[in-house]
């Protein structure tokens, strides 16, 4: 198994999903919040998806992680690398439970997380899929930095905008001191 490395932010720790997480994880994908990623979800298709998060890991060396609030490690949502079959490129991605939007969390982890993979896997580009509608993912990628470019359309998932963040070279903070 591939150890999943931890990464912290000024608010928040970016580490390995636990047991514990279960029960939240579980209700956002209950909820209508996930609507735009394959949900809502009954409890043991959610657990099955919990596992794919970790599999995802093992299988390609990088993945996403659960985000917990620094202070208390309560889980706010989850923010990582994804490339499962059927898409187009590695993306980064993010969700955020109920209750923890608009706290700029989704933001900062995606930061850290951006800066994992240009700084320690070596990546050059990545892109964010966002569903039309879902106004808070797209407000995100803009503030990444990532300009909408292009289309694509999942088999499952259905039509999504393909964002495409700035390279390593074009910012200014790579930000190794997310993970340091």
């Amino acid at each position: 198994m591939t150890d999943i490395p931890t990464l912290t932010t000024e608010r928040l720790i970016l580490r390995a999903p636990k047991q514990s997480d279960f029960d939240v994880f579980a209700a956002f994908y209950a909820s209508d919040r996930a609507k735009f990623i394959g949900g809502p979800l009954e409890r043991d298709r959610a657990w099955r998806q919990l596992a794919t998060e970790a599999g995802h890991w093992t299988l390609l060396g990088y993945g996403r992680w659960i985000v917990a609030e620094k202070d208390s490690d309560a889980p706010v949502g989850m923010v990582g690398l994804w490339n499962p079959e059927g898409w187009p490129e590695a993306e980064i991605g993010w969700d955020l439970f109920d209750g923890h939007e608009g706290k700029g969390y989704a933001t900062e982890a995606a930061e850290a997380a951006r800066a994992y993979a240009y700084d320690v896997l070596g990546w050059t580009t990545l892109i964010s899929l966002v569903a039309p509608g879902n106004d808070g993912s797209a407000k995100v990628a803009l503030r990444l930095g990532a300009s909408c470019e292009s289309e694509f359309t999942h088999a499952r998932l259905g039509h999504l905008h393909v964002y495409r963040h700035p390279g390593p070279d074009a910012l200014v903070n790579g930000g190794t001191e997310a993970y340091a």
